[in-house]
């Protein structure tokens, strides 16, 4: 991974060049869910997952089976139905998920239309966390970049502020006014 570059210099009148290391054949994913509930506090809960077999030809993302453990995880964590708005990620269409999302009546779920990432407050927790944690920072190693993945998402689930100012961003609101009939 290309480390986002915040600030650089340069002698005046020489273009700045920063050098980086080879680039990596490893695979990262995170998984996340933005939570939000009318007067409580709005919570980010993720899963980090690096993809060790990715050279071999294996699957470089999530599986619909760890995105159905991961609303199994929330649902307990949250304690409460969940109403889920997804992207069209091809494996959030999966119909092994569709089904098991369609047989639990605590979880609905919304699509947003197609290329629509301005709609989509879990894109700001991206933007948050490339910005935060991994700026002018190159990595060492694999586990050095998971241990600054995570710590960058520890940093920004615990600033609830943060994770309502993504929702914001979007122009969404958690509550929908109901068109009256006249």
């Amino acid at each position: 991974m290309t480390p986002p570059t915040a600030r650089t210099w340069a002698r005046r009148g020489h273009t700045p060049i920063i050098r980086v290391r080879g680039r990596s054949q490893r695979r990262f994913s995170i998984a996340a869910l933005a939570c939000y509930k009318q007067d409580e506090r709005s919570r980010l809960i993720y899963r980090p997952k690096h993809h060790v077999d990715h050279k071999r030809g294996g699957r470089r993302s999530f599986t619909w089976t760890e995105y159905r453990d991961l609303l199994i995880a929330a649902h307990q964590q949250l304690g409460a139905p969940i109403v889920l708005v997804w992207d069209n990620l091809n494996v959030h269409r999966d119909c092994r998920l569709r089904e098991f999302i369609d047989t639990h009546n605590w979880v609905t779920c919304y699509f947003l239309p197609a290329y629509a990432p301005d709609l989509n407050p879990v894109e700001g927790i991206w933007s948050l966390l490339r910005h935060s944690s991994q700026t002018n920072t190159a990595f060492t190693d694999p586990d050095h970049l998971m241990r600054a993945l995570r710590h960058g998402l520890r940093e920004i689930q615990y600033r609830n502020n943060l994770i309502d100012g993504c929702l914001a961003e979007t122009g969404l609101t958690l509550a929908t006014s109901r068109q009256q009939r006249q």
